[in-house]
This record gives C-alpha cells, sequence and structure tokens, in this order.
C-alpha cells in the first residue's frame, strides 16, 4: 500500500498531539499545522494560521495530504463569534488543501456540545435521552460544531472526499497548553493539596458525583481517527467515541487521590468550583516549581479549571452510545482510571508535577 500522508492541524493540542505521533508510529508521513508547532520526531512541522488564507495557502503548498485531521478551535466570547471564526477556520483550510486535489478524507473532532449544546445554553433546555447515539442529531440552537460539520460537507461535495465526524467526552491525554485538559489540571490541583494539606474536594456537581459518566482517552481517539479514515464501511459517518467503560466520580475521585497519596474529601454541601479552589494558587505553584525543579512555573500554562468545572458541574448525568463503531469493526477498549494513571505518571516523567 502506498504511504498515505496526513495533515494534523492542531498538532500541539491534546487530540492533535496523540494523533499526530500515532500516525507517525504507523509509518505515516506526517504534517503538524499550528500557529505555533512544536518540533517532534517524525511530524514535519507546519506553522499557519487558519485565519489568514494568504499565509495559510503558502504554508501548505507543497504539502499533498491525503487525509487531513481538523482537531482545534479557537473559544470566542459569544457562540455567534464562535460561529464566525471556527467555521472560518475549516473553510480556509479546505479551501488551501483543495490546490493539491489529493485529499481522500477529512476527520473532524468535535465533541458532546452536539447533544449538550454551546456554552451559552451548556446542559440547558429539552436534551436528548442518555445514552447520548449518533441517530439523534442536531438540537434546535446554533452550535459552532455544527458550523464546523456543515462546512466539512459543504467541502466535501465538491471536492470528491471521504468524511468522518469524532464526538469524543471529556478527553484525558498528555498535552500542555491546552485550553480543555481535565487530566492535567486534576493532577496539578491534586498536587496542591497534597504540598499544601488542603482538602481535595471534588468541584463538581451531585449529579456527577453520583451518576454514570464515561471519558475518552486520546491515545484511543487517535486509532479511531485512523480507523475511520481507512475504513470503507466507517466513510461519511459521524462516531461517538469513548473508552468503553462507565463509572462514578465518587469511585474515581478516591482512586485519584490514592495514587496521589492524599485522602479525598467527603462530597461537599455546596459545588466548589476549581476556579475559586484554584484562585490564589499561581504562587503557590510557583514555589513549588522552584522547591521541586519543575519544567513549567506558571500554573496558568498547564490547567483549564474553566473546562473541568464545567463538564463537572454538569446537572445532567452524561454517557455516550458506541455502538455504530463496534457494529464496524472498532472494538478498542481503554480503563479510564488506567488513562488518568498513565498520564500522571508521564507527566511526573516530564516534571510537570512533584
Amino acid at each position: 500500500m502506498s504511504q498515505k500522508t496526513a495533515l494534523v492541524v492542531g498538532s500541539t493540542g491534546i487530540v492533535g498531539l496523540n494523533l499526530a505521533t500515532h500516525l507517525a508510529e504507523q509509518d505515516w508521513a506526517v504534517y503538524g499545522l499550528a500557529r505555533k508547532p512544536a518540533s517532534a520526531p517524525g511530524i514535519h512541522a507546519v506553522a499557519a494560521d487558519l485565519l489568514d488564507p494568504a499565509t495559510l495557502a503558502n504554508a501548505l503548498k507543497e504539502v499533498k495530504p491525503t487525509h487531513v485531521y481538523i482537531t482545534t478551535w479557537m473559544r470566542q466570547p459569544t457562540e455567534a463569534e464562535n460561529i464566525r471564526v471556527n467555521s472560518a477556520m475549516v473553510r480556509n483550510l479546505l479551501a488551501a488543501v483543495a490546490v493539491s486535489n489529493s485529499v481522500e478524507h477529512v476527520g473532524l473532532v468535535t465533541g458532546l456540545k452536539h447533544y449538550l449544546g454551546p456554552f451559552e445554553a451548556y446542559g440547558k433546555g429539552k436534551l436528548p435521552a442518555t445514552p447520548f447515539r449518533e441517530e439523534q442529531g442536531r438540537l434546535d440552537i446554533e452550535n459552532f460544531y455544527y458550523a464546523q460539520e456543515d462546512e466539512v460537507f459543504a467541502a466535501a461535495k465538491r471536492q470528491g472526499f471521504g468524511w468522518s465526524v469524532h464526538r469524543p467526552h471529556t478527553i484525558i491525554g498528555y498535552a500542555v497548553g491546552n485550553a480543555m485538559n481535565m487530566g492535567v489540571t486534576l493532577a496539578a490541583y491534586a498536587s496542591i493539596c497534597r504540598e499544601t494539606g488542603r482538602p481535595f474536594v471534588f468541584p463538581g456537581s451531585a449529579a456527577q458525583w453520583n451518576g454514570l459518566t464515561d471519558m475518552t482517552d486520546a491515545r484511543l481517539l487517535a486509532r479511531h481517527l485512523l480507523w475511520a479514515g481507512t475504513t470503507p464501511a466507517a466513510r461519511d459517518q459521524a462516531f461517538n467515541v469513548v473508552n468503553g467503560d462507565v463509572f462514578r466520580w465518587s469511585w474515581m475521585w478516591e482512586r485519584i487521590a490514592d495514587w496521589f497519596g492524599i485522602d479525598p474529601a467527603p462530597f461537599p454541601d455546596t459545588i466548589s468550583p476549581l476556579e475559586i479552589q484554584l484562585a490564589d494558587a499561581a504562587s503557590i505553584w510557583a514555589d513549588m516549581a522552584q522547591k521541586y525543579k519543575l519544567a513549567e512555573p506558571k500554573l496558568e500554562t498547564l490547567i483549564s479549571p474553566w473546562h473541568t468545572d464545567a463538564d463537572l458541574g454538569r446537572p445532567i448525568e452524561v454517557m455516550t452510545d458506541m455502538s455504530k463503531s463496534r457494529k464496524l469493526g472498532f472494538l478498542d477498549y481503554q480503563a479510564t482510571d488506567d488513562s488518568f494513571f498513565d498520564l500522571f505518571t508521564r507527566l511526573r516523567e516530564s516534571a510537570l508535577i512533584p
């Protein structure tokens, strides 16, 4: 089989980094696009701004990808701006790669806001029943995920490539400086609690503490993206993608606390968001970084408490169904507690946590 060439857009993020690494390990030619790409083994760095069509086209003029994976977005203050900016990013990208006439498949990573609604209406109104299933379709509300999908669908119709949409739940994986990174956020929080003696308090709702939920390992998501892009039966399909196990946070919180050698606090009487718990923690982390010779002294570079608070503060139980992928042959499984432990181990080995 001739070598495939992937363009991974957002290659420094939690999804893109894991995907680009996985494809390189499978002997693909991999180009990693980001505004500030980092060098990595087997990945050709491409520096480009998706909102600047001229420089984007110039950056990609020598790249002839067979597969394009879109794993990035830019958060804006309103959903109207999210739609305008993020749809333009996808539109500009697909126009730039159309010149090569080489694209066979485009994979777009979105998420469960497809079912839960955008940030301005997150978890509100009439929502589909859980577990979420792909055939439940769109909510009757504006959503930048839908706008991104529509750009992919329109370009596929013009250019003739196949597509797949991937809807992970909260993603666990290694990345630094990512806007949505619960695993690293909880690792930093637990490390601060151990250092200071603060209680390790669950920051979310009773619905999340007591209800069933699932998550998505970035490494499993990478394998799912590769599978969908190379499996004919998966062409032009949208998929949920999760680890395959379910758990309650009342159980997982104790597992995470045990890994860090601390005691989990009892479930609080009121929600205690991390944005409040960690409001004064920047100087604490800076002192810890100096004491333990950590690689990143700026806490804000590592954590995204707003996103962790949004996920753990949801007032409803959230689970996803993955039957479509299973029926088509994707059978991978990943234990979620092991996902956390693998991440924590790598963070410690990289001197990102003590």
